[in-house]
This record gives C-alpha cells, sequence and structure tokens, in this order.
C-alpha cells in the first residue's frame, strides 16, 4: 500500500533530518511524556525472554532498543534500524553505554537482514512514515523467525468523539510547538497530516493479514490515541 504524502521525493528524510537533534525533547512536548509510557506497555505486551533477541525499525534514538535491553538485563544483541543517519548518530550517543547494539541505516522496506533472524520486530511511530507499508510488514515478516512475533505501536484513531474534538484542536497547536523547541514548523506540519493520512485500526489488521501475519490483534492505548498492533509469523 503506497502512501502518497511520503512518497513525495526526499520529504521524510528532511523532516527527521530537520528535527533529529532535538527529537527526544519535542516527543516529551508533544506528547506530555506519555510517549514514555506508551513505549513501556509495548515492551510489557511483548514481555522478552532471556533468550530472545529483537529487530527495531525505524528506531529513532534507540527508546524501544534501551527498554528491551533494561527488561532483559542487556544480556542480548539487538539490531536497530533508521533511514535516517542522523538520528542513529544521535542514538549511538545517547546510548554509548550499551555496546551490544548495531546500529544500521536502512528504509523499513528493505532490511539488509537474513530471513528468520529474530524473535521480535517492533517498529514504534515509524510504520506511518514509509512509502509502502505492504513492502514494510512485508520485510518484518521475512525477518522473523517462525514463532516469532511483529509489534507495532503507531498512532491510530480515536474512538471517544470527545477526546477526538481535543485533540483535533491541539494538534493544530503542534506545529506551533514545533517551531518553538526545534525552531521548524513545517516538520511537524507533516508529523499531522501523516497522522490523519494513516490507516484505522482495522485496516492495519487487515494488511498484516494479507502479508502473513496470523493471530492478529490490536491494544487501544489512550482512547485509540495510539495503538499496539500484534501479529505472529507461524
Amino acid at each position: 500500500m503506497q502512501q502518497n504524502l511520503q512518497n513525495k521525493k526526499g520529504l521524510v528524510q528532511g523532516v527527521f533530518d530537520k528535527v533529529y537533534n532535538k527529537y527526544d525533547l519535542m516527543n516529551d512536548f508533544m506528547s506530555l511524556g506519555t510517549h514514555r509510557i506508551w513505549k513501556k506497555n509495548l515492551i510489557n505486551m511483548m514481555n522478552p525472554s532471556l533468550q530472545s533477541n529483537l529487530i527495531d525499525v525505524a528506531c529513532g534514538t534507540g527508546d524501544i532498543g534501551k527498554l528491551f535491553l533494561d527488561n532483559t538485563k542487556k544480556n542480548l544483541a539487538i539490531t536497530c534500524v533508521d533511514p535516517n543517519k542522523s538520528m542513529i548518530a544521535k542514538g549511538k550517543e545517547k546510548l554509548n553505554k550499551y555496546d551490544n547494539i548495531k546500529w544500521i541505516i536502512a528504509s523499513a522496506e528493505r532490511l539488509p537482514i537474513l530471513e528468520n533472524s529474530f524473535d521480535f520486530y517492533t517498529i514504534s511511530f515509524g510504520l506511518r512514515n514509509t512509502k509502502n507499508i505492504s513492502k514494510a510488514l512485508s520485510e518484518a515478516y521475512r525477518v522473523l523467525k517462525p514463532g516469532g512475533r511483529f509489534l507495532c505501536l503507531e498512532f491510530s484513531k480515536i474512538q471517544n468523539s470527545k477526546l477526538n474534538f481535543l485533540y483535533e484542536n491541539y494538534s493544530k497547536l503542534i506545529p506551533l510547538i514545533g517551531n518553538i523547541i526545534v525552531g521548524e514548523k513545517e516538520p511537524y506540519e507533516y508529523l499531522v497530516k501523516s497522522i490523519e493520512n494513516f490507516v484505522n485500526q482495522d485496516e492495519l489488521i487487515f494488511l498484516m493479514e494479507k502479508n502473513n501475519f496470523k493471530k492478529c490483534s490490536f491494544r487501544n492505548l489512550s482512547g485509540g490515541l495510539v495503538s499496539i498492533h500484534s501479529g505472529w509469523k507461524i
């Protein structure tokens, strides 16, 4: 499934080139720190064992990888992937005490990874930024081991009309906040549009099943503002 906005030449890359240096700070401001709770929910839902391994795609500065390692006593080698080299550099700087992270610059649609390699595949607020959702899901399926689990944390569709009204009004402020914090409003105008245009919870389930995932389900957080989708390679 092609995403028209993300296929504009250089758009997504340019967005993250502008915001990488204050990416974590802006995430805290925009979500009032709630993104950290959502990510912990993802790890809790995963419940990784000490023997499992992880590939985190569209990793940003490595939040999911850090949580995974902290929850598995840092024994495991994990792989963090992002298409933006500046974001990867920021992640390496932030997590320089973790010597068991392999960092790779690549897109979700084309992973330089052998098939059947990982127990878990996570993508957190990144599937929305891919040029082709189906290709990203197909790659996720390919690199997972049989019995492996796909987990996607992403903005979704709010189920409550009053909460949706509040979010729609708040979202108009996001570019203004970005201009104050980062000195750029255009990346956050893109953010709002990308959330509006992204598929809903059931549509993502359909795409996952179309790409061979089984036992697909989702869990809404914050009234559906975000959701965690889960699927298995069987």
